[in-house]
């Protein structure tokens, strides 16, 4: 019993002593930039407790988690995954984040996508946002199918923005 309370007590540190030791120099060193892109998004996501904890984050990671999100959501299940899920919660970030990294292309889709909500506000709160996707989602169904496409096509090399605005904000990403 003894070893095991032992074992699960240094799972446990070494889990977040390897949060606290993220190295972004070494990251940045890896020869695939997705997959800088991807460590840094772990990274984040475990700092910030996959988001329920934005808060631990600054701006720029902010930007970061919310470009992130966005393109995972889509790459998963669309924009009706991305409205669905907490990532919804952060839809007016995510259009700020997007063109802070200079992704204007992505924003209008994203914009498009938006615009099935009244107004196209996207209600912040996930259980207003999925009542109203209840309402909506048979007729915009098809725009955002659309809009899945367009996205899919990558105009704005999102790996690419991320990784220049990450060496652009280099000492909000190191602490």
């Amino acid at each position: 019993m003894n070893k095991i309370l032992m074992f699960l007590t240094v799972l446990s540190f070494t889990n977040c002593n390897s949060q606290m030791e993220f190295n972004l120099d070494k990251t940045l060193k890896i020869e695939r930039r997705d997959m800088i892109v991807m460590e840094i998004d772990t990274y984040l996501n475990e700092k910030s407790e996959y988001g329920e904890k934005i808060e631990k984050l600054n701006s720029s990671q902010r930007t970061f988690l919310f470009v992130e999100n966005l393109e995972r959501e889509i790459n998963n299940g669309g924009f009706n995954q991305f409205y669905f899920n907490s990532s919804g919660d952060f839809s007016q970030e995510t259009l700020n984040a997007l063109l802070e990294i200079g992704a204007e292309k992505t924003v209008k889709i994203v914009e498009n996508a938006n615009s099935e909500f009244d107004n196209g506000n996207v209600p912040k709160d996930r259980i207003e946002r999925q009542n109203k996707l209840e309402l909506i989602e048979e007729k915009a169904e098809e725009n955002w199918e659309k809009c899945d496409t367009e996205f899919y096509e990558y105009q704005d090399d999102l790996t690419e923005l991320l990784i220049a605005f990450i060496l652009k904000n280099k000492a909000d990403f190191e602490k």
